[in-house]
Parts: C-alpha cells; structure tokens; sequence
C-alpha cells in the first residue's frame, strides 16, 4: 500500500499520558506510523481515541509523554508540526455561510497561499471530492456527506504530509463512506501519512496498514488486520437444514463441535480449526445419517470477532464525547 518507506516514524508517540481531574484517559500509550502508511486507533466508547488526535493536533496538553511529528517534538514546537499537519474532526470546520469555494479559499490564505493559487488550489480540491457542481452554494444547503468532503478538502488545502482522521465517516451513508474511503486511498497513494480514528472495525480493515486497538487508556493489541483476526483463531462453518427436524439430528450427531444453533434459521454453526479435514468430516458425518444440507457457509473472523475477543465489549458503536 505505501511508497517510500522512511526508516524513521513519521508520527512517533513514547507513553503518553492524560487524565481530566481523577480521570486517567490515556494511561501510557506507545504509536509509530511510517511514512505513507494508515494507522487505525480503534477503542470502545471513552477509550482516548478523541484525546489522542487532540494531543497528536496540538488542541491538547498531554501530563506526560513524547509526541515527535516529522521530527519535531509537540512540546519544542508547536507552531512547526502545526505546518506539516491537516485534521478532520468529528464535526466539520466548515464556515455555513461560505460557499464551500468560499471556505477553500478563505483557508488557503490563512495558510499563506497567494489569492492566485488559493483559487486554484480550491478548484482541484473542489473536482477532487465532487463538489464542483456545489461549489458556490452556501456550506450550510449541504449534506452531511458534502458537508464531510468539504471538511477533509478544507484541511487538505496545504497538502500536509500528515493527516490525521477523527471518524471521518460517522454518520455518512454507505455510498458517501466508500466515496470517502476512495479519496483516503488516493491520499494515501500519494505517500500521505495517515492516523486514523474510527469506530467502524470494517473501514480500519479496509484502509489501514496497522492497527491499534486502546480500551481502558491503554494499547491492548496491534498488528495488521489479517494479525488480530489470528488471535480470534477460527473459521466458523455455518450450515443451513431444509427442517428443523434436520437441524436437531444434525446437532446430535455433531454434538460438542457445535458453537451455536438457531432453530428459526434452521441453521447452525460449528468452529473449523482445520479447514481441509474439519468441512470434510463434519458433511461426511451428516451424510452417513442421510441428514440433508441446504446451503453451507465458511466465515473467517472479523474485526468485530477481535474486538469482542479482545475487549470483551460487543462492539464500539457509540462515541467518547471528550473521553469522559
């Protein structure tokens, strides 16, 4: 997925710590991205992913910790990571009054760009996200998926070598989350370095290099997405019966390899520790007892499976608001 590839971390993080009053949010936290590489955080409800980008942003003091971007220490020079550093937060730092031109251009000349290249800067950004046709409507007649590219365009307008995402695609509907998920790639491709928050494990499985899962303050596990699937271990073998009379033969004779069964889908699942032999054996045994399978299923865990396994919490869908 990445282009050149540095030896040294392009964001590099040793311990961070942060607590709001006896609140201790991060407790000790370790990151490293390389250069044109994805990073995803993900964490339940209040596990410090929000804390995070604002410290990694500079929106936030970290208590303790060393957060070097590009080289540069947080703390030494503020103002220089501020240049090499584009941020989308949750909700959009977008002027509604403005036209989306408007808001590019406007940004561009905080960012020192002459009037000249601002203009011309918006007008790429403005084709980039399929926004032309919106482009000189005011921000606020726009939707919440127009309203979200218009946000990342807006921090991208100085092309930073580092961006950072906080859930870039919360609440945006499918067709604008995979729009966005095109436009992070081409990011990407382009050797951006990305640090990603999201509370969606199947847009970190598509998207990131690595990730980093926090619960508690804490890392409690990293890899690739293909890694933390391994740790959940097994495909899962889903069979489905023409009866439930089937079904209950078929739990019988499969006893203790059975995982899970639903008698109204008429249906069940066992573990497969060995694909080859285990699929095999389990249809020969139904067969033997002349049990008739209607449809059969392989599954291979997910990141949901992980996130379960790891945090023993469902699943992350409702967000920290501030970590508290």
């Amino acid at each position: 997925k990445s282009m050149n590839k540095d030896d040294a971390p392009v964001i590099e993080v040793k311990k961070l710590k942060k607590a709001y009053g006896s609140n201790q949010v991060l407790k000790g936290i370790d990151l490293k991205v390389n250069r044109g590489t994805m990073l995803a955080l993900l964490g339940p409800n209040g596990a410090g992913k929000t804390t995070t980008v604002k410290i990694l942003s500079t929106l936030l003091k970290a208590d303790d910790g060393v957060v070097k971007i590009e080289g540069i220490d947080i703390n030494e020079d503020p103002d220089a990571v501020r240049r090499v550093i584009g941020l989308t937060g949750q909700s959009a730092a977008v002027d509604e009054l403005l036209t989306g031109r408007e808001n590019l251009v406007m940004m561009g000349e905080l960012y020192r760009l002459t009037r000249k290249s601002a203009k011309a800067r918006a007008q790429e950004l403005l084709e980039d996200f399929d926004l032309v046709k919106a482009a000189d409507r005011p921000a606020k007649t726009y939707s919440g998926g127009m309203r979200r590219r218009l946000d990342l365009a807006v921090s991208l307008i100085a092309i930073p070598p580092v961006i950072f995402l906080d859930e870039p695609t919360t609440g945006l509907d499918p067709r604008s989350r995979l729009a966005m998920w095109d436009i992070i790639r081409r990011l990407m491709d382009q050797g951006t370095t990305i640090l990603l928050t999201t509370q969606y494990l199947e847009e970190a499985d598509q998207l990131a290099d690595r990730i980093v899962v926090i619960d508690g303050g804490k890392v409690i596990a990293e890899g690739t997405a293909e890694e933390l699937k391994s740790k959940v271990g097994n495909d899962r073998l889903e069979i489905s019966f023409g009866s439930v009379t089937d079904l209950e033969k078929a739990e019988k004779v499969l006893g203790k390899a059975v995982f899970d069964a639903k008698p109204k889908d008429k249906s069940l699942t066992v573990i497969v520790k060995d694909t080859n032999t285990d699929i095999k054996n389990t249809l020969n045994a139904l067969a033997d007892q002349k049990i008739k399978v209607a449809s059969i299923d392989v599954h291979k865990p997910t990141l949901d499976d992980v996130f379960l396994t790891l945090t023993g919490k469902t699943d992350n869908r409702s967000e920290e608001k501030g970590d508290k």
